[in-house]
């Protein structure tokens, strides 16, 4: 992947953020952005709403989307690496060549591994239990949509199912690859080098760490996720069991310590555009 240029930020606006706050890879660019101090406001919407604020601006209306002045951006990875360009590189992408592949390489593996079958795995265990999903998709909702919800929640809970081809079977083969992934990262670790690519926090630990969400509930998640003690039991231990892997430890510090460092002044309460 092409490096791209320190970019010339040509607006004082913060820019507008749209999310679905369930949505672990809207929570990987929200990382990001708040990690690097770049200013939005971040406009929350439920499924199937977030549509109308999406359309014309991303492939299939799909989120997470930035707005930033005449930019607009419609991928997650696409946001880090416009976020980490913003602010002269080198910040959650290495400028030097080799490294910066490594971390695009694995960015790229987890967006298309970990992040697919993490949230079909989690899905398949929510779906069914309407009043608490219900209520996790409100979370930073405005009275309008958040009034919304029960009338499309029934509607959004089939459009998931299908959409992410939600079932038993394949939600016993995603956590498999969840395992996978878990593994094949506990293996990276094993020279008890502290990050994934280098001795410092890249792309692909936060990618990592974000993408694992569904399936380890983090403090200090920036992502609405219910609360472990709601979940169904045979979730919930699942949870306990990855905890406890040396991948889902290194996510769950990720979270505590890096997180944690991300500037507290990025994010604008929710609001419209304009």
């Amino acid at each position: 992947m092409t490096q791209l240029e320190p970019i010339a930020i040509r607006t004082t606006r913060p820019a507008v953020f749209i999310t679905i706050p369930l949505s672990h890879y809207c929570e990987k660019a929200r990382w990001g952005l708040d990690r690097l101090g770049l200013p939005y406001r971040e406009q929350a919407h439920a499924p199937l709403l977030h549509r109308l604020a999406t359309t014309g601006k991303s492939v299939g209306g799909t989120v997470p989307v930035l707005l930033h002045g005449r930019r607009s951006l419609c991928d997650s990875t696409e946001i880090l690496r416009y976020a980490d360009a913003c602010f002269g590189g080198d910040l959650l992408y290495p400028r030097e060549a080799a490294l910066r592949a490594v971390v695009e390489d694995l960015v790229l593996g987890f967006d298309k591994e970990l992040g697919v079958h993490s949230r079909r795995w989690a899905y398949a265990h929510l779906l069914a239990e309407t009043k608490l999903l219900r209520a996790v998709w409100a979370q930073g909702l405005k009275p309008l949509q958040a009034s919304l919800l029960p009338l499309i929640t029934p509607i959004a809970v089939r459009l998931v199912r299908s959409g992410y081809r939600v079932t038993p079977e394949t939600a016993r083969r995603s956590l498999d690859r969840v395992n996978a992934v878990f593994r094949g990262v506990a293996a990276v670790l094993a020279d008890e080098r502290p990050f994934l690519a280098g001795n410092r926090f890249s792309a692909a630990d936060l990618t990592f760490a974000a993408l694992a969400s569904p399936v380890l509930f983090p403090a200090n998640c920036g992502a609405a996720l219910p609360r472990l003690e709601a979940v169904p039991a045979r979730m919930r231990d699942e949870v306990l069991r990855l905890r406890e892997t040396a991948a889902g430890r290194f996510a769950l510090r990720l979270y505590l310590n890096e997180r944690r460092a991300s500037a507290p002044t990025a994010h604008v309460s929710s609001g419209t555009i304009g």
